[in-house]
């Protein structure tokens, strides 16, 4: 299964982890100079989650990001999960 999440749509990332050198010029240096940039990939925070539906009357297991769940939460499962096209 990809790392995307069903309901928000949030996949990876990918970006860079930049190296510095040097000392602060507030510090009383010369300033800090890139030395290297490092590609690295951004992961999603997913969950696996079994989500009860009351209309429903079962559960329905998705891949789902924390602020998925917190979508979840507020917005109530079954209007949730329609929206994302899981029931």
């Amino acid at each position: 299964m990809a790392k995307v999440c069903q309901i928000t749509g949030v996949g990876v990332t990918r970006g860079h982890h930049i190296h510095r050198s040097g000392k602060a010029k507030k510090e009383g240096g010369i300033g800090r100079h890139i030395t290297k940039r490092v590609k690295r990939v951004i992961l999603p925070n997913l969950r696996k989650k079994r989500i009860w539906v009351p209309e429903l009357g079962k559960f329905v297991e998705v891949k789902l990001t924390a602020r998925a769940l917190k979508t979840v939460n507020k917005n109530g499962a079954l209007k949730t999960l329609k929206a994302a096209g899981l029931v």
